[in-house]
């Protein structure tokens, strides 16, 4: 260790009470952190790209410090998607500060890793006060039926008005429409359980009428529209 010739000629003063680091919350605990292997916990990151034409989400369960669980969720990107491909494959196992400093090739993706540490280290996640935390595979809960990530995409113009195109529910196929013209409901399908189904042996057809639902008063519509053709 090298001092500078001013510190060097300095005369020493003894430390007060060292009282270490305030104590964070984690799975129902109250931990003071030392190392990275004194962090867990399951919570999440969003990130975005320089020019911002992507967005992802990053959940991690971590246990002692090591990353045991990987969610990645992306939108608006097709590299970043196949990058949250690559970054699935290597950040369980890692600790955390391992994956921080781990190139994962798209900026969306690093910035949420970000966001995600600064979350984790400062005690706030998802499980800060819940006992013993999340069991690994927790991350597909946050997914909808037929484990399919929750999207929701809606296109509209001054012109021409709203488009629902995707919702929780599922993939839009009929917007219902009122005597003014107003949206007062739509028609959907839920893919994830629809493919679900087809995986398991059921009639594409029968799956897909069997997966149809609507919302609002789409019984009442005097009109119909798909919104992507029409």
């Amino acid at each position: 260790m090298q001092y500078s010739h001013e510190v060097e000629q300095m005369c020493p003063i003894t430390k007060g009470p060292h009282h270490g680091p305030a104590p964070i919350p984690e799975e129902g605990e109250w931990v003071k952190a030392y190392k990275i292997e004194d962090i867990s916990g399951f919570t999440h990151g969003v990130g975005w790209c320089a020019p911002q034409q992507g967005t992802c989400k990053l959940s991690l369960n971590i246990k002692k410090g090591i990353i045991e669980e990987a969610l990645v969720e992306t939108i608006g990107c097709s590299g970043m998607t196949h990058s949250a491909a690559m970054a699935g494959e290597v950040l369980p196992g890692k600790t955390i500060l391992e994956a921080l400093n781990t190139d994962l090739v798209c900026d969306a993706i690093n910035v949420a890793m970000r966001e995600l540490f600064l979350q984790i280290v400062y005690g706030r996640s998802q499980t800060a006060f819940s006992e013993g935390g999340l069991p690994i595979g927790a991350g597909l809960e946050d997914l909808g039926k037929g484990l399919r990530s929750m999207t929701g995409t809606i296109f509209s113009t001054k012109a021409k008005g709203v488009r629902y195109l995707e919702l929780t529910e599922g993939y839009i196929t009929k917007v219902a429409l009122d005597e003014n013209g107003e949206c007062i409901g739509y028609q959907f399908v839920r893919l994830g359980k629809m493919m679900e189904d087809i995986r398991h042996g059921k009639d594409p057809k029968e799956a897909y009428e069997k997966n149809i639902g609507t919302y609002g008063r789409f019984a009442d519509a005097p009109k119909y529209i798909d919104p992507r053709e029409e």
